[in-house]
């Protein structure tokens, strides 16, 4: 019998998650900076790109997406009412299994569709078959990923955060050790066999090559720890042949809306990888850029999602419309306050700042030229990206879920006009600009939608007049450091000192940023310590 959880602190939970998160994030540059040096942004690098987006896109789809929506809900209320909740983890543990080893076969057949799916450009080119070589082993990823997903839910059920927030580190540490190895030749002579007569479209295959099989080796990795993890407070998941039983079909009864929304979203990441496919070197540009700007929109989020907007939900549900408005005041304010600054930043520093991280090696200053458009792009829409976390839950906690739907669509449609009629434009730029107004389009229909909810869905006076208050304040910081910048630009471009002077740039933005943001009020640092504390 699984031992029962002690109470879960949000306040613990949200500092748990977000370091882990954090150090993740961190390492991933760090795996990111060594891939671009060594790999630089050739057939290989993109190819490589494809081989591992195709399984996180489908572990997004069925694990962390659809699946554990349904699964950790359900294994909740067991877990509350003593009902066994160990058997419907192994029944869900054994049936996702056998439904990604099933795909997983399928996949090794259906490759070169799946990756021209993905990546049409790469069609009568030889990184179609870099893609599909890297992608076949790649795949297998999605199986021990997965898995790790749905035992991870079940930890931070029961109030585990830390084990399986920590997990992610294992797949960054895991590469980049194979990067270091493979450089200093430790790693020599394991290389997919590719037919091609172009040597120099072989630069970095060697290091594609173990990329692929440590990303392997990092699922299995992930998985061990958290199956370590679980079975030590007494759920022990043994796998058996998967069986139908009612449980089962309710959860898939309630994966299937979770599995349309997550399809709209997978959707949206097509359509940008494909046309983005049709330009040599743009998908690991965009690959890069999208990394720099998960990294704010990936905290402010945990944010959101672990503290203030559960609380948002109980109270609507409870019928405190003047404690709803409250919450969904200070949660679109705080996140305000967080991401139009970093979105500022992104928009008017970004070469700097992928200079400094990416530009070394194999990594040219061409590269970074088109990576920091990029990057700017993304980082237009970052306040929408965060801000549907804020608006979303006002049609969950009243049990609305097709409305939320009925928006994504409308972006996906969005996204896909612009990217594509953009891209006869300005390139591959088109896409990553169409994934920032797909993201505002979001916003605008879920803003809308709201408005015959009452006053519980509204935000109130404070929130109207520090918007503006906060923009202000970024603007003034985004001046600040493009003067900053100009200053520093000798340092920036010397080896020895640009880490110095990138860090300096960024530790006084955000300086600038926390003295205009008080004196013009858009906000007190205090308000956010008082925001965060369960009370």
């Amino acid at each position: 019998m699984a031992s029962v959880a002690r109470p879960i602190r949000l306040i613990a939970g949200f500092v748990t998650v977000g370091f882990w998160t954090l150090a993740s994030r961190i390492l991933g540059f760090v795996r990111d900076i060594l891939i671009a040096a060594y790999m630089g942004t050739g057939p290989v690098a993109e190819a490589f790109f494809i081989a591992f987006s195709l399984p996180n896109m489908f572990r997004r789809f069925f694990a962390e997406g659809a699946f554990n929506t349904a699964f950790v809900p359900m294994f909740s209320k067991k877990l509350e009412a003593g009902e066994n909740p160990l058997g419907f983890a192994r029944d869900a543990f054994s049936g996702l299994a056998s439904l990604l080893i099933a795909l997983t076969l399928v996949a090794q057949l259906a490759m070169p569709w799946f990756v021209l799916a993905m990546a049409g450009g790469f069609a009568g080119d030889v990184r179609l078959e870099l893609a599909v070589d890297l992608g076949r082993v790649a795949f297998g990823y999605i199986l021990f990923i997965s898995l790790a997903a749905l035992v991870s839910g079940l930890l931070n059920a029961t109030g585990r955060f830390a084990a399986a927030a920590a997990a992610p580190i294992l797949l960054n540490l895991i590469l980049i050790g194979a990067l270091v190895l493979a450089e200093s030749g430790l790693l020599a002579g394991a290389t997919i066999a590719v037919d091609t007569e172009t040597d120099a479209a072989l630069t970095g295959l060697h290091h594609g090559t173990l990329m692929v099989w440590s990303i392997l080796l990092a699922g299995i990795a992930q998985l061990v720890w958290v199956w370590i993890m679980a079975a030590r407070i007494g759920f022990r998941l043994v796998p058996h042949w998967p069986r139908l039983t009612p449980d089962m079909r309710k959860l898939a009864v309630i994966m299937l809306p979770a599995m349309l929304a997550a399809g709209v979203v997978q959707i949206n990441l097509l359509v940008g990888r494909q046309v983005g496919s049709f330009f040599e070197g743009a998908i690991a540009w965009m690959s890069l850029a999208d990394r720099l700007y998960q990294l704010p929109l990936g905290v402010v989020a945990i944010a959101i999602g672990v503290v203030l907007l559960p609380d948002l939900s109980r109270k609507l549900q409870a019928g405190d419309g003047a404690g709803g408005r409250q919450a969904l005041s200070r949660a679109g304010e705080i996140s305000l306050a967080l991401t139009v600054p970093a979105a500022v930043a992104l928009c008017v520093i970004p070469a700097p700042i992928v200079s400094v991280l990416f530009e070394r090696g194999a990594f040219t200053a061409q590269d970074t030229a088109q990576t920091a458009l990029a990057l700017a792009a993304y980082g237009l829409g970052l306040p929408a990206f965060v801000l549907q976390k804020v608006l979303q839950p006002l049609y969950f906690a009243r049990e609305d879920t097709r409305s939320p739907f009925r928006f994504a669509l409308v972006a996906m449609v969005v996204n896909a006009v612009v990217a594509i009629g953009l891209s006869y434009v300005i390139g591959f730029i088109g896409a990553a600009l169409a994934t920032s107004v797909a993201g505002w389009t979001m916003v605008w229909l879920l803003l809308r939608g709201k408005r015959a909810m009452g006053e519980a869905a509204r935000f109130d006076a404070r929130y109207m007049q520090r918007m503006g208050k906060i923009v202000l304040a970024s603007l003034i910081m985004g001046l600040g450091l493009v003067i900053a910048a100009t200053a520093l630009a000798p340092m920036l471009d010397t080896s020895g000192l640009r880490y110095v002077a990138l860090l300096a740039l960024v530790l006084g933005g955000i300086g600038l940023y926390g003295l205009a943001g008080q004196l013009v009020g858009a906000f007190r640092v205090a308000e956010f310590r008082d925001a965060l504390r369960r009370r």
